[in-house]
């Protein structure tokens, strides 16, 4: 079963039945083991691969419920609060500096997908025609912002302060020779911004509901073991449930050949198994 809502801390009910009871917080009890884990995901195609672990998961006695959010920031807010168990849906570097700078208790486990993202235009086939003075286009949050500007710069498009990394902002831009209006903007709208924008960084779960495929795309990431911290998704728990044996079966079920074959037959390399 899967449901998506705006806010992570709003009661919601559907099928005629609360989804979160009372009680959610630091201090919230792992649920019964006849309730299902509720498993926060971003909006797109993260959930399809949920789903299908949640369908064998069932099979082995353990019942989950994805829970689709509209904002990168929802399923940790959520996670926090109780409000659901696990999520999936982010990198390290993402989960490291909401911890850093919203003080959350939250832990990394397995890894789940790699999902390289990619620099797409509607206008122009190559770097080199974009003309001075367009807008380019990057996701408006501090981990993925920086990783668009690093593709930009491989691109050749700009060049950033050395020593910038992944956390680069606009205001690392030490040469833009074209002369190019960085505009920030939510990653789940960048697909749409390419009618107004020379180039955009998208990433493979909005590329994939937008009808764009990695390989059309003008430059996209690798799969090099450098890289790999990047875009390599991973299970997030609440601290206090790391150690949680419903979680870890789940887990188990999701890394399973079942599950690989899902995903590699149905994205075709835009998302890629890490087991």
């Amino acid at each position: 079963m899967t449901s998506r809502f705006r806010s992570p801390l709003a009661a919601l009910v559907f099928s005629g039945i609360a989804l979160f009871a009372a009680g959610t917080g630091a201090n919230a009890q792992a649920p019964a083991a006849d309730k299902p884990l509720k498993i926060g995901v971003s909006a797109g195609p993260y959930g399809d691969i949920l789903r299908e672990a949640a369908k064998l998961s069932a099979e082995q006695g353990v019942k989950a419920e994805i829970i689709e959010f509209t904002d990168w920031n929802q399923p940790n807010a959520a996670l926090q609060a109780g409000d659901i168990d696990l999520n999936n849906f982010q990198n390290r570097p993402y989960l490291a500096n909401q911890v850093k700078t919203r003080g959350y208790t939250i832990v990394a486990l397995d890894e789940s997908i790699l999902v390289p993202a990619g620099l797409y235009s509607k206008k122009y086939t190559s770097f080199a025609d974009i003309p001075a003075g367009s807008k380019i286009a990057i996701p408006n949050d501090p981990t993925n912002g920086g990783r668009a500007l690093l593709l930009f710069q491989k691109a050749g498009l700009i060049k950033l302060k050395p020593g910038s990394g992944l956390y680069a902002s606009v205001l690392d831009v030490v040469d833009n020779p074209k002369n190019l209006k960085i505009v920030e903007i939510d990653a789940a709208q960048l697909p749409r911004s390419l009618d107004d924008v020379a180039a955009a960084f998208v990433s493979s779960n909005y590329a994939y509901l937008a009808g764009l495929q990695l390989k059309s795309a003008l430059l996209a990431e690798t799969t090099l073991e450098e890289a790999k911290p990047y875009f390599t998704l991973v299970f997030a728990v609440r601290e206090d449930r790391k150690d949680d044996p419903r979680i870890a079966k789940f887990i188990a079920v999701y890394r399973s050949q079942p599950v690989k074959d899902f995903t590699l037959a149905k994205f075709n390399g835009s998302l890629i198994p890490t087991w």
